[in-house]
């Protein structure tokens, strides 16, 4: 049990007071790291264009002794490695010493030029595919920081490969580390994260984004997670600007669009997008993640039009995407949700897009792309539906919007005839899994619900058949 339990409105205002409680929600910090959040968090919030460059912070954390203000935060996963995302708070050079378990076989990562303050990737490679490795890294010959990792499978060998996933951390699930170890415990190769996860309701207050940031990087049980499991991110409103916003909203303008897509892409470790928005693929083992930026590109103007959720250029870029594919499996994660059955479709597909959801899913039928299963969030709550089609096909689609425990709408549709499961989100923690299985004759993927006590509270078990358009 939390400590301090702070709630979903609480969260949303994010005072000190609350940030702090949340801080110490479950397990009290070190004071010199308490102190440092709170000197830290003063600049931000007296200075509208401060950012962790800002000399204040980085004495503050020399001071408290943190050579790191964030990370070790891994991503984008390989056959032959990981990239390590890192903050560090002091120029000296950094070496990242990569080992077999037993310690042996080591190999070193260094970069120097360092400019304190400023996020940092390094990219570990020229490893052993579908194998388990720790790193360790060094400041001044001092360890400080440690994970590990298990490198992706190679595309041409059979195996088995775990994904994780889930939304609403809200940023109270973030400090949570009995649901954290649970993930931990099933060891997936790697964690989609699908919005409303670090940062609540800033709007246009940039310097709000990096506190909250620096919150998330503070929280032990965060570190752990990312540390050890490659993590994908994608946003949704509260990340964005706030509750239902998107595009550029009334009071808004084109620089503040920019400006928190850039602190956003500046403090996750997402693969490389030159194009305009969040949006992004990778290939790791036998899945295609396919992570879509469903706010920054929606127009407000053109609600119920055509390219209005999307935009034309991401729209045509998740059809080319998915043709492209050769991964069995691909995984394409919507911020809200894809189907219309809760709460009308409320500020979703339903209410923006149709003609292009059905676009989508005609593209897929009539280029017969095998393999998607579709994920989003928003809507608290834990749900899984079919989307059946005129063909006799149907999409599976599945929601674990549990991370942070909080309220939302009803479990269950009025015409659950389509719903596999439904739970509501209040005091319900929990995440979403699949395990690919590629080992067999018959490929097939099991969806599981997991609750912070390591509970399995729904097993559905889809073959590869049910996912060929066609076959039907």
């Amino acid at each position: 049990m939390p400590r301090y339990k702070v709630t979903l409105p609480e969260a949303h205002i994010g005072n000190l007071e609350i940030d702090t409680k949340l801080l110490d929600s479950y397990v009290f910090l070190p004071d010199s790291i308490r102190q440092f959040y709170l000197e830290a968090r003063t600049v931000f919030t007296e200075n509208k264009n401060a950012d962790f460059t800002d000399i204040t912070i980085l004495e503050a954390a020399q001071k408290h002794g943190l050579p790191l203000m964030g990370g070790p935060l891994l991503g984008v996963l390989s056959e032959d490695g990981v990239i390590v995302w890192l903050r560090p708070a002091t120029a000296d050079p950094l070496v990242v010493k990569v080992t077999n378990p037993d310690g042996s076989d080591e190999r070193s990562f260094k970069m120097k030029n360092i400019e304190p303050g400023v996020e940092q990737q390094i990219v570990l490679d020229g490893l052993t595919p579908k194998t388990n490795y720790k790193y360790m890294v060094y400041i001044k010959n001092q360890v400080v920081a440690a994970g590990g990792f298990t490198t992706a499978p190679t595309t041409d060998k059979t195996s088995e490969f775990r994904v994780a996933f889930g939304s609403c951390f809200h940023k109270i699930g973030l400090h949570n580390p009995n649901l954290i170890n649970q993930i931990l415990k099933r060891e997936p190769g790697a964690m989609m994260l699908l919005g409303d996860i670090a940062v609540d309701d800033r709007e246009n207050r940039i310097n709000m984004h990096r506190s909250d940031y620096l919150l998330r990087d503070l929280s032990k049980p965060w570190q752990e997670l990312a540390a050890n499991v490659p993590l994908y991110a994608a946003w949704d409103d509260h990340d964005y600007f706030n509750n239902d916003l998107s595009g550029i909203p009334e009071g808004f303008t084109e620089k503040d669009r920019e400006a928190v897509r850039t602190v956003y892409s500046q403090n996750w470790n997402n693969p490389e997008n030159e194009r305009e928005g969040t949006y992004f693929n990778t290939r790791t083992g036998p899945v295609e993640l396919i992570m879509l930026d469903t706010r920054s590109l929606r127009e407000n103007s053109k609600r119920r039009e055509y390219g209005s959720y999307l935009g034309t250029e991401q729209l045509n870029w998740l059809k080319a995407t998915l043709k492209k594919s050769d991964a069995p499996f691909k995984i394409i994660s919507s911020g809200t949700m894809w189907s219309d059955y809760i709460s009308n479709g409320k500020d979703s597909w339903g209410t923006w897009d149709t003609q292009a959801r059905e676009e989508i899913f005609s593209f897929i039928e009539k280029e017969n792309i095998p393999g998607v299963l579709l994920i989003s969030g928003d809507r608290h709550g834990a749900r899984g539906f079919t989307i059946p089609r005129p063909s006799g096909f149907a999409f599976y689609e599945f929601e674990a919007a549990t991370l942070g425990g909080v309220p939302g709408p009803v479990a269950m549709a009025k015409d659950s005839s389509h719903q596999l499961f439904g739970y509501i989100g209040k005091d319900l923690i929990a995440f979403g899994e699949f395990t690919f299985d590629t080992r067999g004759d018959e490929l097939s993927v099991v969806f599981r619900l997991i609750d912070q006590f390591g509970n399995v509270m729904e097993e559905h078990t889809i073959s590869y058949g049910e996912l060929i358009p066609g076959e039907y």
